[in-house]
């Protein structure tokens, strides 16, 4: 072998230390960039699960809040419809002599078909006579003393209550026992 030979094979080793070193270098640098775009790549998918779970929060907040709506415009129509059928009812109850029977049951099927359908939309009638008076749900318009009644029951009833999914759209107007000289008329006077 003479020297050029040498030099040759010298300098191709040379060359393929650098090319491996320049090679390990080049995969650390690589390893670094996989480990960042990995890093990235979590911590985007964090971000659109938070973002889909924000969304869906939205939406069911979005849907109570229509639904709430819609039973508010409903009871606000109700509560309007509610002296219709009180008016009903006095014009049911004035006229029951023969000449009026004919109108009377046409009056008696609108009647019916009002309270029907205000049923079907959720709207409870309430006819709290003998129940205990709940100031939440009846307004006193009167009170009777008496010991043939608990305190505080309910013995005739003037207006009807009416509720709406829970709510009350109109206390009951009633007249309320109590006893004489009791708790209950000490705590009212």
């Amino acid at each position: 072998m003479d020297e050029r030979e040498i030099k040759v094979n010298v300098d191709k080793d040379e060359g393929s230390v650098q090319h491996e070193e320049s090679q390990s270098a080049g995969s650390t640098g690589e390893e670094a960039q996989v480990k960042k775009l990995t890093a990235e790549l979590a911590d985007l998918q964090q971000t659109l699960l938070r973002r889909q779970a924000d969304f869906e929060n939205y939406r069911k907040r979005i849907e109570k809040e229509r639904a709430e709506d819609s039973k508010r415009a409903t009871a606000r129509v109700v509560e309007s419809l509610i002296p219709i059928v009180d008016g009903f009812e006095h014009a049911l109850a004035a006229h029951k002599e023969d000449e009026y029977a004919s109108y009377r049951k046409g009056f008696e099927l609108i009647y019916k078909q009002l309270l029907d359908n205000l049923a079907r939309l959720g709207v409870e009638r309430v006819e709290p006579l003998g129940a205990t008076f709940d100031p939440h749900m009846h307004q006193a318009m009167d009170r009777t003393e008496t010991k043939e009644h608990p305190d505080g029951a309910i013995l005739e009833v003037f207006q009807p209550a009416y509720v709406f999914h829970g709510r009350v759209l109109r206390p009951a107007l009633v007249r309320v026992a109590v006893h004489p000289g009791g708790a209950s008329n000490k705590a009212v006077n």
